[in-house]
């Protein structure tokens, strides 16, 4: 085998491994869908497996924008997700911790010496 026969074996490995991604994305997609009944799915399953490369450019045509509408929706769920958790163990500032030990200490709910300790505490 020589370097031409090579890189055109490669090429068909890396045309056949994008077309597996295409059609795991597209059956990922159909399954997501919350407008498409059971029936729809099945159908376009259906028409993936007998006819699988038509069917992919029709379902990329007709239903490729709200694809990457759902894609997006998803994204933004998972950023929001994310910055709750960041923001949930992250807890409060050093600054609102002194504030609301001096509230308690301005109530009376702790000593002086218990206000020093947690103010220590939210400084280090």
């Amino acid at each position: 085998m020589n370097i031409w026969e090579f890189l055109i074996w490669i090429f068909w490995v890396y045309i056949f491994i994008a077309c597996i991604w295409i059609f795991i994305t597209i059956i990922t997609d159909v399954f997501r869908d919350p407008g498409l009944n059971g029936g729809a799915k099945a159908l376009w399953v259906l028409f993936l497996v007998f006819l699988p490369f038509l069917a992919a450019f029709i379902y990329l045509i007709a239903r490729g924008r709200s694809m990457n509408e759902r894609r997006v929706a998803e994204m933004k769920d998972a950023q929001a997700a994310q910055n709750s958790y960041i923001r949930e163990v992250a807890g409060s500032s050093p600054t609102a911790e002194i504030e609301s030990a001096k509230k308690l200490l301005d109530s009376g709910a702790i000593t002086q010496a218990e206000f020093d300790g947690l103010k220590a505490k939210a400084l280090a």
